[in-house]
């Protein structure tokens, strides 16, 4: 479910009355561990964390007009989705996270290659996802989607 907000606070607005607690409490997660340089937008329809022109210029490389994304927080039909680029791109912090997470809850844990999904009856690992969002600065994101994104399309 992709949202036409044109704002934070829009979308915020939009969603729905069951998933609102638990959609607030990450947020809220993930911006008070947001490493500094990330800001949060509105982006692909979602909130997105990203590290704006400011910081990187060339933007994302499959359209440079947009920042380039590092994490979204989106309320699906019938779950939260939490996407972070930097466990899809770096085995260890996979590896950790997956780790982690089986001690931190007896929730399954219900993971694609960058998204989360929070069902209703989910019980989050908050502390664990702030931890997660601490893990990797702009500069750091940087250099690892050039490396691995940006760079590698070239050769």
């Amino acid at each position: 479910m992709t949202s036409d907000a044109q704002t934070v606070e829009e979308y915020l607005k939009q969603i729905p009355e069951e998933q609102k607690v638990m959609f607030n409490q990450i947020r809220d997660c993930i911006v008070q561990n947001l490493p500094a340089g990330f800001s949060e937008v509105m982006n692909y329809g979602m909130i997105g964390y990203v590290v704006p022109h400011s910081i990187y210029k060339d933007g994302y490389h499959c359209d440079p007009k947009l920042p380039l994304p590092f994490m979204a927080l989106a309320a699906q039909k019938n779950f939260i989705a939490f996407y972070h680029m930097g466990i899809y791109a770096q085995p260890a912090l996979y590896d950790w996270f997956t780790k982690s997470y089986i001690k931190a809850t007896p929730t399954k844990l219900d993971i694609g290659k960058s998204c989360l999904r929070f069902k209703k009856t989910a019980i989050v690992p908050y502390a664990l996802i702030g931890e997660l969002v601490q893990k990797m600065t702009p500069q750091e994101w940087i250099h690892l989607y050039e490396s691995q994104y940006k760079n590698a399309r070239k050769k």
